[in-house]
């Protein structure tokens, strides 16, 4: 489930999952793929301390809050509006408590949502920028300080809340920690995956 975060430019946001048989994060009102995501901060990692950082991503947009959908009525089943009870008509939440884990093999249903998501949602390319001192990252409308951004990568890194399935990672998720630790500097000093 998302998460309340704190940002620079729009105090506290929702980050994160949303539905634990999809591999798509949400960003207050961006959308992206988890791989797409991870595969960009390996981008920005092979970049950290040396020099700035600045990429246009991908991410879709969805404007009105009643496209977005009623996440919590699609959780109980009750209220399903938007692209969240969309995606949940689709792909339910379970009835039992201890299956509720972030899939791994979430990636395998992105066809699926990526046909959901386009009747409500625009693609669009926003900049994600990381000056050289490495002490903020603009991506798009958001501003976040180091630790608020390592905390999203943190979040991802665990599978949020309620974390990996028999705590198994995406093989995206290892390369995004691998390159990360190799490059430590910048937006990534001090990050640490030990916990989770």
């Amino acid at each position: 489930m998302p998460l309340a975060f704190e940002s620079l430019s729009h105090g506290t946001i929702a980050f994160g999952f949303f539905n634990i048989e999809s591999d798509m994060l949400l960003c207050d009102r961006y959308f992206f793929f988890a791989d797409d995501f991870c595969r960009l901060l390996t981008e920005m990692a092979a970049a950290a301390g040396r020099r700035g950082y600045g990429a246009d991503w991908p991410v879709h947009v969805i404007e009105r809050p009643e496209d977005v959908g009623d996440l919590m009525g699609a959780i109980h089943g009750v209220r399903h509006t938007g692209f969240i009870g969309a995606l949940y008509r689709r792909f339910p939440f379970p009835h039992r408590p201890e299956d509720f884990k972030q899939n791994p093999q979430g990636f395998r249903t992105r066809d699926v949502v990526s046909d959901l998501l386009a009747v409500y949602a625009q693609s669009r390319r926003v900049r994600v920028s990381v000056p050289a001192d490495g002490q903020t990252v603009d991506l798009g409308d958001y501003r976040f300080s180091r630790s608020q951004f390592q905390a999203l990568i943190d979040y991802v890194w665990r599978g949020g809340y309620p974390r990996w399935k028999d705590d198994i990672r995406p093989p995206y998720v290892q390369q995004m920690k691998a390159e990360i630790l190799q490059h430590r500097r910048g937006i990534f000093k001090g990050v640490d995956f030990s916990a989770g």
